[in-house]
């Protein structure tokens, strides 16, 4: 007999008639909330206005979303919405027969790239904050709105592993499966958890929180590292990635890692540089 996990649970938290309240909606709703608090927070302690905040959030939000749907779209589907190029910004099929789709697909590197954009924009529009200095605080709450995202993941009882023989292995009964597999948003998700418990211990230590970039840096590193192994045991998303030697959220992880180390680099010497001439 198999030691497994039976997951059975339904996509919806509550129903209001026939109006269902998704668990993946709630979550994603809940990281952003999340990331706000310990942002405000990270503002009182710099003394820095909240009304600035809650427009920097509004363009997060945004820019977030945006990429993360125009992501998936381009990286992973682009041979049917480059067909249907209204899905892409409406809610509903239109082929084969018209329906309500909610906005299947959210890609998290086009969600990255989208709120880089944003911040460029408010950047230049309403702070005298330095990009970096946005972002590095932006990013560190970024690995527990990730958490969130992911369980929602697991919730739809998607994106989740190869079959295993492991004891925590779950069967995702709601898609037929009788076999367990790798709870794949259950690891990526302790894994984000412990980036921004990571970034939040490095931030109180002075030499890091001063290095702009330093901290987006490691973000890259630790989350896209993390993502680029556990899809070696991920279902591919997409019939193309078949022929692929490696997938596509693995070639998109790649040139982020290695943005992420040269951050880190140029953080720190350029930090370093500007102690030296102070002294």
């Amino acid at each position: 007999m198999i030691n497994a996990i039976t997951w059975d649970v339904g996509p919806n938290l509550i129903e209001i008639g026939s109006f269902p309240i998704k668990a993946y909606s709630v979550f994603f709703a809940l990281g952003f909330i999340i990331s706000y608090f310990i942002v405000k927070k990270i503002y009182k302690n710099e003394g820095i206005p909240i009304s600035e905040l809650d427009s920097l959030t509004v363009w997060v939000v945004l820019g977030g979303l945006i990429g993360a749907r125009l992501g998936h779209c381009i990286f992973y589907d682009w041979a049917y919405y480059s067909q249907n190029l209204l899905e892409i910004i409406l809610p509903f099929s239109f082929s084969p027969e018209f329906h309500f789709t909610g906005f299947m697909g959210l890609a998290s590197h086009g969600g990255a790239i989208g709120i880089i954009i944003a911040m460029l924009i408010f950047k230049r529009k309403s702070t005298k904050k330095s990009f970096f200095w946005l972002i590095d605080r932006v990013a560190i709450p970024t690995g527990f709105a990730g958490a969130l995202i992911r369980l929602g993941n697991l919730m739809n009882s998607e994106i989740y592993g190869h079959q295993t023989d492991l004891p925590w292995g779950f069967i995702f009964v709601r898609n037929g499966d009788t076999v367990p597999s790798h709870p794949t948003q259950i690891y990526e998700a302790l894994f984000y958890i412990v980036t921004s418990i990571v970034l939040l211990r490095l931030y109180k230590v002075q030499r890091f929180r001063e290095a702009k970039g330093f901290l987006l840096g490691v973000f890259f590193i630790m989350v896209f590292t993390s993502r680029f192994f556990i899809e070696f045991i991920k279902e591919n998303q997409v019939a193309f990635e078949e022929s692929l030697s490696i997938n596509m959220g693995q070639i998109l992880s790649i040139p982020v890692v290695l943005t992420g180390v040269f951050l880190v680099i140029w953080s720190l010497r350029k930090n370093k540089l500007a102690n030296d001439n102070i002294q």
